[in-house]
Parts: structure tokens; C-alpha cells; sequence
């Protein structure tokens, strides 16, 4: 449980979430669009299960994953990538959804006094597009995607840019490596959540806290920032 003498520590704060498998369950329509991109280059359909681990560096990694996975090449990465994009951005909500406690948390650090952004390698206009679909946009300051930036997760100008600055402490929320390596390289903390779409199990990142539920964020940023008040 928090400690009431650990809200002070939120009310100066910047937070960063990474955004597919940490805020949003996004894997059915990235699925879809991907599926729909691929099986006319003749690959065989991705499964589910499988797309989880496939997302995390952008759209041109995830369809370039898929052809490797079946032992091909990515032929022409470009035109993929924007067939991709307006599939996906078609009906960019259709089955994406917060996983569970993500508004009630977001609205509770909100009120303490935190500053909250977005930290994605999603495309920005997609990024976007879902936080607004999802009626999740007043939550944030800013949607950082990869033209947002002048380097992308994992490189610490990601996570710089996206939480501003004039904080007296930061950290970030993530899911995959990344994210961990993004704070790592920028001198933050990061926690990772286990249920999110990683390469690699959660435990094994290097992430300060690994967390089961997105409600025990606030527990898990009190636990991290303790040392360094």
C-alpha cells in the first residue's frame, strides 16, 4: 500500500509510458493490419501470441520480424510500411483497448501533481489516433513518436523529449527492452510490466521494478524514487 507521506514525491513528477503493451492492448489490430499486409507477399498468417513478441521497434521491425520469422526478406520496406500504416489507421481502435486499471491510475497520478506523456516507437499519427479513439488524450501533455524525436527508444532523446523538462524526478513505464535501455541510457528509472509484449521475459530487462498489474504503478515509481529524495 502507499504511504501517504509518498504522494509529495508525485506532485513534481514526470512520467513516460511506453504505449503498446503498457498502456494499450493494441496486438488484435496490429494483427489484423499485419495479416493483411503480408499473406498477399505470400507468408503465411502470424498468429497472436506470436505478434506480442514482434512489437516494440516500429512498423518496419514488426514486418520485417514476420518475413524473418518465415525465413524471408522484407522486399520493399517502404511500400510495406505505408500499406501498413492505412490498414491499421483504417479502424485503428477496432479491438485495442486500455488493460485493466490504466485510467483509474492515469487519473490518480494526474491529480497528484504529475506530468504525464507518451514515449512510443509507434508512429505519431497513429499514436495519436489510438489515444484519442480511446478517449485517453487529457491524460497526456505530449505524444512522443518517432518524428517527434531526434532519436528513437532506445536512444535517452526519446525519453528526454518526452518528459519535458522542470521535474524534480522522472522515470518511465514501459513493457520491452527499449524501454528499459532508453531509461537506462538517459539515468532514469524504469519499470517494466510483465504482461506486455517483450522479446525477452520481463524479469530478465534490468528494469528497477517488474509489475503485474498497471494499478501498482504509483506503489512501484514510490518504491524507486525513495532513494533519490
Amino acid at each position: 500500500m502507499l504511504d501517504p507521506r509518498d504522494l509529495a514525491l508525485f506532485a513534481d513528477a514526470a512520467i513516460a509510458f511506453d504505449l503498446d503493451g503498457t498502456l494499450v492492448d493494441t496486438a488484435p489490430d496490429l494483427l489484423r493490419a499485419l495479416n493483411a499486409v503480408i499473406q498477399p507477399r505470400g507468408l503465411e498468417a502470424v498468429e497472436l501470441d506470436a505478434v506480442r513478441a514482434m512489437v516494440g521497434r516500429g512498423a518496419r521491425a514488426l514486418l520485417e520480424r514476420a518475413h524473418a520469422a518465415q525465413s524471408r526478406t522484407l522486399a520493399d520496406p517502404d511500400d510495406a510500411v505505408a500499406e501498413f500504416i492505412e490498414i491499421y489507421k483504417s479502424d485503428v481502435a477496432a479491438h485495442s483497448r486500455p488493460f485493466d486499471g490504466v485510467e483509474e491510475t492515469l487519473a490518480w497520478l494526474k491529480a497528484q501533481g504529475s506530468r504525464l506523456s507518451v514515449c512510443t516507437n509507434k508512429p505519431s499519427v497513429l499514436s495519436d489516433m489510438l489515444i484519442r479513439e480511446l478517449g485517453l488524450s487529457g491524460y497526456f501533455d505530449r505524444i512522443i513518436g518517432p518524428e517527434r524525436t531526434t532519436a528513437k527508444k532506445p536512444a535517452a532523446d526519446h525519453l528526454f523529449d518526452a518528459l519535458g523538462s522542470g521535474y524534480g524526478r522522472a522515470a518511465l513505464v514501459g513493457d520491452s527492452e527499449p524501454d528499459v535501455a532508453s531509461a537506462a541510457a538517459a539515468g532514469l528509472p524504469s519499470i517494466v510490466m510483465s504482461y506486455g509484449y517483450s522479446e525477452r521475459p520481463a524479469d530478465s530487462l534490468g528494469a528497477g521494478r517488474v509489475i503485474h498489474a498497471f494499478s501498482d504503478v504509483p506503489l512501484a515509481l514510490a518504491e524507486l524514487w525513495r532513494g533519490t529524495t
